[in-house]
């Protein structure tokens, strides 16, 4: 191999690593996002299934007439 060819593979390796690394660094943010959103999701999908279980209680002022 000549130098120039040993050189344009290295200058690619270099960009390849710098790529990888990059992507790397990416996933690794879109992980932490997905882990945080599934908590929300868990947070909301608890808070959904108590409002459906509680029935809601009304005081008599607030209770309507039979008639509305």
């Amino acid at each position: 191999m000549t130098d120039a060819t040993t050189e344009r593979i290295e200058m690619k390796l270099a960009y390849l690593e710098q790529a990888n690394q990059e992507l790397s660094d990416v996933v690794y943010r879109q992980e932490q996002e997905i882990q945080k959103l599934v908590l929300q999701l868990a947070t909301l999908s608890a808070r959904m299934d108590s409002m459906r279980s509680e029935p809601e209680q009304y005081t008599a002022e607030e209770e309507r007439p039979p008639h509305y």
